[in-house]
């Protein structure tokens, strides 16, 4: 196997971090255990002074003749969106470039780049031929975005490696909880990410300090007594105020006897905050030490003089100062989420982040239990030994040659395509209020591991950043001008204004329509009775029903009955290059109404929905005001009568759980504006019951996801069902909700043993 390295990150930002560190450590690594398959390296010309450097370091790893150089222009950071046309002209060069050189596999050491470097990574975006592993530190950004994607360019920049990195071929993980990230977040195939670990250095082991070496030491950085020490940078999540807080509350004397060192480069304004911190809970000066930045050879006479090392961070990919200490033989404690157990290995080391009592324990018993910190220190070398660079290179080339050869028996290599189609979606997007919009804001990414897509609305604005950083807008005029470009159309079909403008342009540029409600008579007698259609309704009724569907629609008292009884859909069938529908009640309806032949060749895709991810239940439930005693029953989507919210709220009223205080009964969603909505909200407001009732309005996604963590049970009732499929039961369920449904239309699919499933004429006590 010919495997080409790009391993730019080896010069910008990245350089003297942990990415940068781990990247020439593993390169280092698979050269040991490469056997007969050829490395080649690509460093960037952009940075001539670091290009010699790393010459005179990878001289040991690659022949100079497999040393190879990029040439791009310059500049093309994404800090500045003036760059925007260049960067996309180095991506293409870069990947052109690569794709001189015939590999079998390029491996990206950091995909995350370029923001504030000239420096340019891409997948797929000129040659999707080309096999493409990625390594994964972590998805911490995606994970916190009001943390760390609050600022729009930052955000922009991240959406868009993103997306690339959903084209991956291959991600490597360096830890199993950065490889469920992966799984969840990205929807990533579980076989495509591998989990291949890290590794700490060689020079960190356990060794005796020098009285001497000690001494001067900590003469150079004011350690006058036994310390706990922290390293590994200054960020939020690293919870360094949790931390200074919990080293406060310990006992008296057990602080009186030591010190607490952060140990790392830090701003004049971080520097600032953490004495500020130490301030506020007590500390003396001489309690808290802060060295800035020191160098590898202190750092590591720092670990192996340290009495505890303590690492608090809520979040890592893998936690390299965790494993750096245990290799020094230093007892270690750290917390107890993301990849860090994974790493200590050992349960007694580990404590809460969030909690200030759980951190302070830990502390106290590893600084006065003498045997509990020989049992780390112990435990700590022992563990360390399952972390090695060449085993983490094997482990990386057995994942290559396994995805290599996956792809040679499964692809010829001349019948994938050298590019992705072009395709165009047409859709409501946020923040448009419709849950098609939601729906499609996820799905287009996904299709664009397939796909080059334009995104066609007929609204102002699109609010998804992920949408706007990757995806050309585009308006409904430059789209009939120019729809002949595209491989694949798409539309998605609702019954609702936010698809008005697509009945005509389907005709003029036909493509394959999803269609998300069977019955489109809703927003056909809305374009008629709005005027902007007038008679389009009856000339529709015609074709599709024939004269007694005329005759029903102006003998009938309320036009409204119209609606429900006839579907008025066979125009946008007849125009569909191709159907794609969502349960096989929109093939019943099409049979029942079309003939026996009708639907056959309509494909089924169920609806698919995003994992509820990132929620904490406890804290949903104390910001939306219930303790931990309460039952919270809820229902999902605006109100109204084919939803049977009456029913619902008639049931609970004749329910035991009425008159508890403390069970509440939420119907999360828009109240409606007419009677129905009228008559709810005058029978909540009248009721004398003791559980509480109450119709939310309309929720933001956020606000939304807090709903379904914090409810113990969803309650998702239909009648009249024109065809749709209801997200909200796919959420409730994706949230582990149990989850009460009635078997009406598409719910009457769902397998028996995943929902409560009520007759469809169900009764009140049922």
């Amino acid at each position: 196997m010919r495997l080409v390295v790009d391993l730019q990150c080896a010069h910008g930002s990245s350089r003297n971090r942990g990415i940068g560190r781990y990247s020439l450590s593993l390169l280092r690594g698979l050269s040991r255990q490469r056997a007969d398959h050829e490395i080649i390296i690509v460093l960037n010309g952009l940075f001539p002074e670091s290009v010699e450097r790393l010459r005179g370091e990878l001289a040991d790893i690659v022949p100079a003749d497999a040393i190879r150089v990029l040439h791009l222009p310059e500049p093309i950071s994404s800090a500045d969106a003036n760059n925007d046309a260049r960067r996309e002209a180095a991506e293409l060069i870069r990947e052109q470039f690569l794709s001189s050189l015939n590999p079998d596999f390029v491996l990206i050491c950091s995909l995350f780049e370029g923001l504030d470097d000239n420096i340019a990574t891409s997948i797929g975006a000129f040659n999707t031929r080309i096999p493409t592993a990625t390594i994964l530190y972590d998805l911490i950004p995606l994970i916190n975005r009001s943390i760390y994607l609050a600022n729009p360019i930052i955000c922009r920049w991240y959406e868009r490696k993103l997306a690339h990195l959903r084209r991956s071929d291959l991600l490597l993980a360096i830890s199993g909880s950065t490889r469920q990230e992966a799984i969840h977040w990205l929807n990533s195939a579980p076989e495509s990410v591998i989990n291949i670990l890290g590794a700490a250095d060689d020079q960190f082991y356990p060794s005796q300090v020098s009285q001497h070496d000690e001494a001067a030491f900590r003469l150079k950085y004011g350690l006058i007594r036994p310390f706990v020490m922290y390293t590994g940078g200054i960020d939020y999540r690293k919870n360094i105020d949790g931390l200074i807080k919990a080293f406060a509350h310990l006992p008296w004397d057990v602080r009186q006897a030591h010190q607490l060192a952060i140990v790392c480069a830090m701003t004049p304004s971080e520097r600032a905050h953490i004495l500020s911190i130490a301030h506020e809970h007590g500390l003396r000066e001489d309690e808290l030490v802060t060295t800035g930045y020191i160098s590898e050879e202190d750092l590591v006479t720092c670990y192996r003089t340290c009495k505890l090392f303590v690492f608090p961070s809520w979040h890592e990919g893998f936690g390299l100062p965790v494993l750096e200490a245990m290799k020094c033989g230093r007892a270690a404690l750290a917390s107890n989420c993301s990849s860090l157990p994974e790493v200590v290995g050992m349960a007694e080391a580990l404590f809460d982040p969030l909690d200030t009592n759980s951190i302070r324990d830990a502390m106290a018993r590893g600084l006065t239990d003498e045997s509990f910190r020989t049992k780390l220190e112990h435990h700590g070398l022992e563990q360390a030994r399952k972390f090695e660079w060449d085993r983490t290179a094997q482990l990386a080339w057995n994942a290559l040659l396994a995805a290599h050869e996956v792809r040679s028996r499964n692809v010829f290599p001349t019948a994938r395509p050298s590019r992705r189609p072009r395709l165009a979606y047409l859709s409501p997007l946020p923040p448009a209020m419709s849950g098609i919009s939601d729906y499609s804001a996820e799905l287009i990414p996904e299709l664009a591991r397939r796909y080059d897509i334009d995104v066609v609305v007929a609204q102002d604005s699109v609010s998804v950043e992920g949408i706007t950083a990757n995806y050309a807008i585009r308006g409904i005029t430059w789209f009939r001008n120019n729809f002949n470009i595209y491989d694949r159309i798409l539309y998605h079909f609702g019954n609702s204004e936010f698809h008005s403008h697509m009945f005509e342009l389907l005709r003029d540029c036909p493509g394959v329509v999803v269609l998300h409600d069977f019955y489109l008579s809703g927003i056909v007698a809305h374009r008629d009775l709005g005027g902007d259609t007038p008679g389009k309704w009856a000339r529709d009724l015609l074709e599709s029903e024939g004269w007694p569907a005329i005759t029903y629609r102006f003998t009938v008292k309320d036009p409204i009955n119209a609606v429900y009884r006839y579907p008025c859909n066979l125009r946008i069938i007849q125009d569909a290059l191709g159907v794609i529908v969502h349960a096989e009640f929109s093939r019943l309806l099409a049979r029942q109404f079309y003939g026996p032949d009708a639907g056959q060749d309509w494909h089924k895709i169920p609806l698919q929905r995003q994992l509820t991810l990132g929620v904490d239940r406890a804290a949903a439930r104390r910001a939306l005001g219930f303790s931990e005693h309460d039952i919270v029953v809820c229902s999902f989507g605006m109100l109204g009568p084919t939803k049977m919210n009456d029913r619902l709220l008639a049931a609970w009223l004749g329910s035991p759980l009425a008159r508890d205080p403390n069970c509440h009964l939420v119907f999360v969603g828009e109240n409606n504006p007419g009677g129905y909505g009228l008559a709810m909200a005058d029978e909540i407001a009248a009721g004398t019951f003791e559980g509480s009732v109450r119709i939310t309005g309309r929720v933001d996604s956020d606000t939304f996801r807090q709903w379904l963590a914090a409810a113990d049970i969803g309650v998702q009732l239909r009648m009249l069902s024109r065809g749709e499929t209801s997200a909200a039961v796919l959420d409730c369920m994706n949230a582990g909700l149990p989850t009460v449904v009635n078997a009406h239309g598409s719910m009457a699919e769902l397998p028996r043993d995943c929902a409560w499933i009520l007759p469809d004429d169900f009764t009140n006590s049922e």
